[in-house]
């Protein structure tokens, strides 16, 4: 892998010689954003979690937590084996607060190491805003509010995270780039392009190197509202679940294909993005895509199939959510699939997830921290076996 910065070269990604790169990889949601771990959602946000664990454990068991998680979930290992499929790209979620403390922010830079020693790029994701930017609880919004839009003071930290994070960042060449927000949520285009405005501003008053992914309204779907920012290394970046009941499996013992979901129905909606990228003359990154997996019983690989050859037909970027996650029902879920029901996992309830580990961990801390390894999760084939056709 070249060393030098990806650039944008109108609708090509290019390498420092001018040679295109097509990035292909996975999401390692679930890491430092927890809750992406149980794709199950849980029933508490991130950050009323942490307050019950603490109420229930204390301070000090809540920092063991954590740490047990992050050295535990995700190790060197893991970079190792997404190099070995062919992969040449890691997108990874964040939470601004971890982000933005001086001891956390290690784990960043933990993944810039390992990427550099496995030769992949990283593509730096803020999953979640202050405030939040969309209603779920995977931005770890609280009741559904969205106050990175209401609250200009949320932008405002939004800006000077990024600023900060730009600053340390700016000479890391295994950085693909910054995915600047995920999945925003409001009716608003001016103001979502106005915040795009401001973080580039904020981005390239330190750091002029890194391509900037840029997402559009309603969940990463609709770019025809960006404007044309005044900057010109940006690529579009899109999440695709279509159609949900199939990805999310919300309609249960649908099979793939029929009459309104085939592969050339799922070619005539890439189709759109397609041609409006190649008008605004910008490469489109699929930032996320899956399917929830039911053992292949309803041709769940032939979906990822028809839709992985799209994305390389029409030259599209794509990474896959995700690479690990507790396995359940609904929800995309992971190329490794954690399938045991631990007393920490739950899944019948009425508390499931992370909702027992104030109750769970004092006893059980040490088979929890062992539980969340790789070697603990159990490989989907037939989801790795199309990713690696497809790359």
């Amino acid at each position: 892998m070249n060393k030098a910065f990806l650039k944008r070269d109108k609708t090509l990604i290019v390498d420092g010689r001018g040679k295109p790169v097509l990035l292909k990889g996975v999401n390692f949601g679930g890491w430092l954003m927890m809750e992406a771990y149980f794709v199950f959602a849980p029933s508490l946000p991130q950050q009323l979690f942490e307050k019950e664990f603490t109420g229930q454990c204390g301070t000090k068991a809540l920092n063991e937590l954590m740490t047990k998680f992050r050295d535990n979930f995700i190790t060197e290992d893991d970079f190792k084996q997404v190099a070995s499929w062919g992969m040449n790209c890691i997108r990874l979620p964040f939470h601004y607060r971890l982000a933005a403390d001086t001891k956390a922010v290690s784990y960043l830079d933990r993944a810039i190491t390992w990427a550099r020693k496995h030769k992949v790029y990283l593509i730096m994701d803020l999953h979640a805003a202050p405030g939040a930017q969309n209603p779920d609880w995977h931005s770890d919004s609280l009741d559904g509010k969205t106050e990175l839009w209401t609250k200009k003071s949320n932008r405002q930290k939004t800006y000077a995270l990024w600023e900060k994070l730009a600053d340390r960042y700016k000479d890391e060449t295994i950085i693909a780039g910054y995915d600047v927000l995920n999945e925003s949520v409001l009716d608003d285009a001016g103001l979502l392009n106005e915040f795009y405005r401001e973080s580039i501003k904020a981005i390239r008053r330190s750091d002029k190197n890194h391509i900037l992914f840029i997402e559009g309204k309603h969940w990463a779907q609709q770019i025809d509202v960006l404007d044309d920012f005044p900057d010109d290394n940006w690529v579009y970046s899109i999440h695709f679940y279509e159609p949900m009941e199939f990805a999310f499996n919300l309609i249960q013992f649908i099979h793939y294909p029929w009459s309104t979901c085939n592969k050339d129905a799922l070619r005539r909606r890439m189709e759109g993005y397609y041609r409006f990228a190649q008008k605004k003359q910008r490469p489109v990154h699929v930032g996320e895509f899956g399917v929830n997996y039911r053992h292949g019983f309803c041709n769940e690989h032939l979906y990822l199939r028809d839709e992985l050859k799209a994305f390389n037909d029409f030259g599209f970027h794509w990474t896959y959510w995700t690479y690990k996650a507790v396995k359940n029902h609904m929800f995309p879920d992971g190329i490794y699939g954690y399938y045991p029901n631990s007393p920490w996992v739950h899944r019948q309830g009425p508390k499931t997830g992370w909702d027992t580990w104030g109750q769970l961990w004092a006893k059980h801390k040490h088979e929890m921290a062992a539980s969340w390894r790789t070697r603990n999760f159990s490989l989907n084939t037939h989801v790795i076996e199309q990713l690696k056709k497809a790359i």
